[in-house]
């Protein structure tokens, strides 16, 4: 199992456990605003803004409230303005780490996230030092009570790269722009989808062998999602299944 599909696994699952759903909400709403404002409000000619619509409704999202917040990233409701930022680090044992944010006001959002860095034993880097260690894929995920073929099927013919085991299910990754197709055609072929999102994968990956390593790096990474204006991070770091299992204990 790759390294970045036992991340998507994690990354799942902490989410299936989030409690602060509220939280959750208006990240998601935040995301959808900015696909809206830089992309356009129609979702027919903006992927990016139509990943984001389906990952809120995912998440169950009243769709009324995701309508509202299109409407305020194409200017047609009055909000706050948002824009996307990157910050770059290392935690603890040398794991890169790309961390998503959506802020209104970088000269709060930066120090604060600075501060994660360094209260929780990582440190912060400069722009590009770690984001090349990435690529940005689109991610559709699929219960594994269907059969590889036919997800392979359905998904290769629609532009896929790739269907790997995450441990919990069937994993289609392909480019960030035919995400939505994807996931189309997988329904269409009457496949049912889980989740469909816009991620980082890493180029490579670092083995952590011990629970006490895995630990101190998702603290760091659970200290950054707490933060209101991170929406996503990304890590290189791959778990022995070994490892995994104790975490979940």
């Amino acid at each position: 199992m790759s390294g970045h599909s036992k991340w998507a696994t994690i990354k799942h699952k902490k989410g299936a456990a989030d409690k602060k759903r509220g939280k959750l909400f208006a990240k998601l709403i935040r995301q959808v605003e900015v696909a809206a404002r830089t992309g356009g409000g129609d979702p027919e000619s903006n992927p990016t803004l139509r990943t984001m619509f389906q990952k809120a409704r995912d998440a169950s999202v009243p769709l009324d409230t995701i309508e509202r917040a299109v409407k305020r990233g194409t200017g047609e409701l009055e909000g706050v303005t948002y824009e996307e930022v990157a910050y770059e680090g290392y935690a603890p044992h040398g794991i890169a780490l790309y961390v998503e944010a959506l802020t209104d006001n970088r000269n709060r959002t930066g120090p604060e996230i600075r501060s994660i860095f360094s209260k929780q034993g990582g440190s912060m880097a400069e722009p590009g030092a770690v984001a090349w260690q990435f690529e940005r894929k689109g991610i559709v995920v699929v219960p594994s009570s269907v059969s590889e073929d036919d997800v392979m099927l359905a998904a290769l013919d629609a532009g896929a790269e790739d269907v790997s085991d995450n441990g919990e299910g069937w994993q289609v990754t392909c480019e960030p722009g035919l995400t939505f197709v994807v996931r189309q055609a997988l329904e269409d072929a009457g496949i049912a989808v889980e989740s469909s999102d816009l991620t980082m994968v890493p180029t490579t990956t670092v083995e952590l062998d011990t629970v006490e390593a895995a630990a101190s790096v998702l603290r760091i990474i659970d200290a950054l999602e707490d933060h209101d204006d991170v929406g996503d991070v990304f890590a290189n770091m791959d778990l022995p299944d070994e490892v995994l299992a104790q975490l979940e204990d």
